[in-house]
């Protein structure tokens, strides 16, 4: 009895394997029939690179009420628990030999020169600052609306846009170019700065992975099944030094603040810029 149980365990043992054996060839002939069929026609969709250029805030916003309340208080404590200056312990015992000389306790020229040393030294610095004039935060561009100027909102990041043509219509967006074989979507951003204004810009990207991306069919004018759409991936990039220099591009391009990008972009793009747009 035992040995025909072990005779039937054999046999389904070996079914088992001829099973095994028959399904690893059959994904393998599907593997190799994958491998070796055609990629099909190319994709309809363009990969684009876009570059979101950003210029920092040149000055710090101006404090609300709460913080100029904190920033008093802040202070306050830091007069009461400060040390003296050297200034201060110069004119603390300034003060002490004047009050030597005027009790009569000595006189000596010398030391009368050294009095009135530090006062000399205040009111020269009362001067200075009396002729200090701190630059405006309302600049001229501010006051005639000029978007395509730099010297504006300097409290704020602003953004490049620039007017691009997309079949019969001009539309507003991010600077962009088309990608290129052999080159990565980081090196399609870099190119778009390149081509900015003659190679007048320098900017500093910030990573290697696009921080937004962007998907829109063409117009139905020039739509068509091979040419469907554009995939937009957005780079990050700081503005160091240049702008744009020549006159002729002044109506093609505007320097605009997060709040100010609704005037200009469609609804959905828009939406995805803001999306990876911070104000810190």
């Amino acid at each position: 009895m035992a040995a025909t149980s072990g005779r039937a365990l054999f046999e389904v043992a070996r079914r088992w394997q001829r099973v095994e054996r028959l399904r690893a060839c059959r994904v393998g002939f599907r593997s190799l029939t994958l491998a070796s069929a055609p990629s099909g026609r190319a994709s309809p969709w363009h990969l684009l690179g876009a570059l979101c250029l950003q210029r920092p805030p040149l000055v710090s916003k101006p404090l609300t009420p709460l913080q100029e309340e904190m920033a008093a208080l802040l202070q306050q404590i830091e007069i009461e628990r400060s040390l003296y200056s050297d200034h201060e312990l110069r004119a603390l015992d300034e003060a002490q030999r004047l009050a030597k000389r005027k009790a009569d306790l000595y006189d000596d020229e010398e030391d009368e020169k050294n009095i009135l040393m530090v006062q000399d030294l205040e009111d020269m610095w009362e001067q200075k600052f009396l002729q200090f004039k701190p630059g405006a935060r309302i600049t001229d561009a501010d006051k005639k609306n000029d978007r395509t100027s730099l010297h504006r909102k300097l409290d704020s990041n602003l953004v490049l846009l620039v007017k691009e043509k997309l079949g019969d219509q001009d539309v507003w967006m991010l600077p962009q170019a088309e990608w290129q074989p052999g080159e990565t979507l980081r090196g399609t951003a870099e190119r778009t700065l390149a081509t900015l204004s003659e190679n007048n810009m320098e900017a500093k990207f910030l990573g290697n992975a696009p921080c937004g991306h962007y998907k829109f069919k063409f117009p139905q004018a020039i739509r068509t099944e091979s040419n469907l759409g554009a995939k937009i991936f957005f780079f990050k990039a700081l503005l160091l030094t240049g702008g744009f220099s020549q006159a002729g591009q002044k109506g093609h391009h505007v320097w605009v603040s997060k709040e100010e990008l609704g005037d200009y972009l469609k609804p959905k793009y828009l939406a995805q810029v803001r999306r990876f747009l911070l104000d810190l």
